[in-house]
């Protein structure tokens, strides 16, 4: 199988799994990297052994790159990976796709105007957990799908990230900042979204950093830091998503649940690779814990790299695509634009549900 040789634009902290985990995918070679501060970059090349340190407009022209992955802020998210593909990359960014939908339209039009792929994470439902799970209902395990509750409740970044204002603006929020991992595995599980319906509030219009470095700086919160909304999917099945920044006292809430007519199947966290997975079916009295069925339950981001880089390769489909990205996208707008207006709000986008990666399947070449 061929390499193909990957650049990475934005060295901050999410930077080091991708370095770390590169490597071990035998079709990808990572050969540079760059940063609006080319010292981090420096620092990151040195760590992780990375050949190139690129300035930002150097690895977006360079011919010997083939793929970027774009770990810049979410605000710069289109604007980087619309420059990558007019320079002949394709492009793999870190959630969401974009910031605003017309960005994301943009992102795909001209992709598809250069014949070029775009991915982007989260790749956490190609994982172990979230897998088995789908093999579970895939199996008919729990029946049909007829419903899912899913929740992301807990106290805001300004707790433990050390410069949290970001969450607090227009592209971030709970909803912005983790609702691509929770809609995103609900799609992977049950299939494109219909229509939506939500809530929004901003409960605290005003936040203090309790993080060092900047402890005691003020947040002015500009985003919805509680969202609750309702999804109708296209095969039918009836879902609820709570996202929120507000429940400084926690939460005793499972992360996703899905709801079927012979069972009913606890899914982990999709935040995360591996995790629990527990089934009870309509006739017994407890849940059972489901021993995983896939690979991939450490800490495996880059997943969607290398199978976005295998179709590259051979021209078959992949999963962490634009088009599920951009769904997700327009979903998220979806709830505040229902919360502003008190109406359901009609998808306009579709994706195809991914096609569930086989049993026992790795990527990696580590044993």
């Amino acid at each position: 199988m061929s390499k193909i040789k990957v650049g990475i634009i934005g060295c901050g902290h999410i930077s080091s799994i991708y370095m770390k985990n590169l490597p071990t995918f035998d079709h990808l070679e990572l050969v540079a990297c760059a940063d609006l501060d080319i010292n981090k970059a420096y620092i990151q090349a040195e760590k992780y052994q990375i050949p190139g340190v690129y300035t930002v407009k150097n690895l977006l022209e360079s011919d010997n790159i083939d793929l970027i992955i774009n770990l810049t802020v979410p605000k710069a998210h289109a604007a980087v990976a619309i420059e990558a593909l007019r320079n002949g990359k394709h492009v793999y960014g870190e959630k969401p796709l974009a910031v605003t939908r017309e960005e994301g339209k943009m992102i795909l039009a001209v992709a598809k105007e250069t014949g070029l792929l775009v991915g982007s994470s989260p790749d956490t439902f190609l994982g172990a957990g979230i897998q088995t799970a789908i093999h579970l209902i895939e199996s008919g395990e729990i029946g049909v799908p007829i419903g899912a509750s899913a929740f992301m409740i807990g106290r805001g970044p300004e707790h433990w990230h050390p410069d949290p204002a970001f969450f607090y603006e227009q592209g971030g929020g709970p909803m912005f900042d983790m609702g691509p991992y929770y809609l995103t595995a609900l799609i992977a599980l049950l299939g494109p979204i219909k229509r939506l319906s939500g809530l929004a509030r901003i409960s605290y219009p005003e936040r203090t950093v309790l993080s060092t470095p900047k402890a005691g700086a003020k947040i002015t919160v500009t985003t919805p830091t509680h969202i609750s909304g309702t999804l109708d999917f296209v095969s039918g099945a009836i879902g609820n998503l709570t996202t929120s920044f507000d429940a400084f006292g926690g939460t005793s809430l499972p992360s996703i649940e899905i709801y079927g007519s012979k069972g009913t199947l606890l899914v982990p966290d999709p935040n995360t690779f591996g995790g629990t997975v527990r089934l009870r079916k309509r006739d017994e009295e407890e849940f059972i814990d489901i021993e995983l069925t896939h690979n991939h339950n450490e800490n495996s981001r880059g997943i969607g790299v290398a199978d976005m880089a295998k179709a590259i390769i051979s021209g078959d489909p992949y999963r962490a695509n634009g088009e599920l990205a951009y769904h997700v996208l327009e979903a998220m707008h979806g709830f505040h634009d229902s919360s502003e207006n008190g109406l359901f709000y009609q998808m306009q986008s579709t994706c195809t549900k991914p096609e569930p990666l086989p049993v026992n399947n790795r990527f990696t070449t580590e044993k």
